[in-house]
Formats: structure tokens, sequence, C-alpha cells
């Protein structure tokens, strides 16, 4: 009966070595890491989710033995020890990603991570701030960072992508700069740059010639030395990281009269927003660095002259409600 019952699985393809998975979990996620191609940061991640959030709860257990039910225990108890939503997320799709590797390799006939909804969250919606405020904060701040603040509002760069961003990399003859690169930190402190998500993250994004002065001064007084040298520098000369200034967003947010809780990276979120006005989809994809829709759609909505009518747009805005602050 019992060989029946495997010709039969042979038969349907759905036959696997008995021992198969008996594999650990743990030996298995270490396997899968080490295969994968990934980022230096993005593999710090992984690691840290699989060690932290994975490995405790299903690091011995055999790869056939976890069930969806065992899933769905492990996904509440760790929303209900207090893990953010985001970080649960992650950790159930990079479990759910190692265990569609085990399917593949025939380890298992099918993968456990069948719980509805746990892939995904609601994004809470992030503040966005007018230009009045923008640059409220901008003349608050330390002046080595008044520009982060302009550029990041105004182009919607990624902070990394700023740090990174070196002098040759600026053209003051049509207020526009290059993004080639982007600088991630290691949780070893080491900095490094790389290489765009995608080819559509190296691109060139027409700034408000309104930050053109800012953007003279700065290069005068805080860039570094050299068509190599960084645009933006920590206040030692070295180079900028987040923790460099982020007691002095903190302190400019609340002297500028931002009551909101918002955080350096919502500026990102203010510069796509107030682009996203006049804008077609595609035109926003590339001012953003996206190779999808997904991202950009958020704001409901590159070719050249469109995006330097973008930034000419913002540029106006600048002017009319700098006109109302003078005033």
């Amino acid at each position: 009966m019992a060989l029946s019952h495997i010709e039969a699985d042979i038969t349907r393809g759905q036959w696997a070595e008995p021992d198969a998975g008996k594999v650990q979990f743990g030996e298995y996620a270490a396997v899968w890491l080490e295969d994968r191609k990934l980022a230096g940061r993005t593999r710090e991640r992984h690691e840290s989710v699989v060690r932290l959030h994975l490995v405790p709860t299903f690091g011995t257990r055999p790869l056939s033995s976890i069930t969806t039910a065992q899933v769905r225990a492990w996904r509440t108890s760790r929303l209900a020890a207090g893990v953010g939503e985001p970080t649960v997320v992650k950790a159930y799709q990079i479990f759910r990603a190692i265990l569609n590797t085990a399917v593949d390799d025939e380890l298992i006939r099918r993968n456990p991570c069948r719980v509805k909804g746990a892939d995904s969250y609601d994004v809470p919606e992030r503040p966005v701030l007018t230009v009045a405020e923008v640059y409220g904060v901008a003349g608050a701040i330390a002046a080595r960072y008044r520009l982060l603040v302009l550029l990041t509002a105004f182009t919607g760069l990624r902070f990394g992508e700023l740090a990174s961003l070196r002098r040759r990399d600026i053209d003051t003859t049509k207020a526009a700069l290059t993004v080639r690169r982007s600088q991630a930190e290691m949780q070893t402190g080491k900095l490094l740059d790389k290489a765009p998500k995608s080819d559509a993250g190296v691109r060139p994004v027409a700034f408000p010639s309104e930050l053109m002065p800012d953007v003279e001064r700065h290069l005068a007084h805080f860039a570094g030395p050299g068509q190599d040298g960084h645009v933006f520098l920590g206040p030692q000369g070295g180079q900028l990281r987040r923790s460099n200034f982020r007691d002095d967003w903190i302190k400019a947010r609340t002297e500028a009269g931002v009551t909101a809780p918002v955080h350096f990276h919502d500026l990102r979120h203010t510069g796509n927003t107030l682009a996203a006005s006049g804008a077609s989809l595609r035109e926003l994809m590339t001012r953003m660095g996206h190779s999808t829709p997904r991202a950009a759609l958020i704001y409901q909505h590159m070719v050249n002259g469109r995006d330097r009518e973008i930034a000419d747009r913002l540029g106006a805005m600048i002017r009319t409600t700098r006109g109302e602050v003078d005033s």
C-alpha cells in the first residue's frame, strides 16, 4: 500500500525524498543568505531580521515541520511583543522568500507562509511642509545644512543620494544635478557609495533656479575641494552622516515653529508632492528615480524639457511664498 502511494505521488510529481524536509530552518536560512546577491546594507538588514526574528522561533525546526498555524502564531507574538509592524512585515517577506526557495529545491511541497495580509501594512500619511515652512527650517538650521534642506525639498532626492553628491555632479549653468550613486552606512559605521537600486536611479534632476544663490554660496564655503569633493560634509569636515545633523534638524524644526513630528525624510515626500502638480506619472517616476510606477502613484502623479518645467513650477512657488514672507 505504501509503495502504491509513493508511485502515485511520483506520477503526480508530488513525491519528495523523506529526509529532505528534515533540514533545519536555521541552517537552510544561512545558506540562502549566502547564496543571495545582495548589496552590503541590504545583506546586513536581511541577516539581522533572520537572526533576531526568525531563528529564535524556527531555527532548530525541520523545514517540513513548519505549519501555517505556527507562522500565524509567530507573527501575532512578534506584534504583541511590541515589534514594529514594518519590521514584522519585512521578516515575514524574507521568511516566505526563504521557504519559496525550499519549495523550488524540493525540500518541502508547500510554503506555509500563507497568512493573508501579513506581507503588507498601511503606511501612515506623512506630513507635508509648506514652502514657507521649508524656508523656515532652512533659515533656522546650521548654515552648512541649509542647502541640504532646500535641495531635499525641491528635488525630492534621498539623503544617501545627496550625501554622495560631488561638485562635478552639479551643473550651475543649467541649474541641474546628476545622481550617480548613493551613500550607505553599514552597521559598523563604515560609509560606502553604492550604485542606485536600478538604472532609473542614475538621472539628471533640475532644481529651481531660485536656489542658485544658495548653491553657489554653499559650494564656496562648505563643499569639499576639487571636482570630486563632496558637496555636503559633516561639521568636522568628514563625510556627512545622519547623526551629524540630527540634533540640528530637530532644533531647527522647533525654532521654525513646525509642530508636526516631521522627519528629515519627509522633505523628500514634500518635494515629490509639490512636484506632482502638473507632472505626468512617467515624469514623476523619472524625477524620483523609480523604475516602476508604484511609488509615484502615491503622489497621483523625464523628459529633459519637462523636468525643467517641473523645477520652474517649484521656483514659482518659492517666489510667491518668499514674496509673501518678505512682505
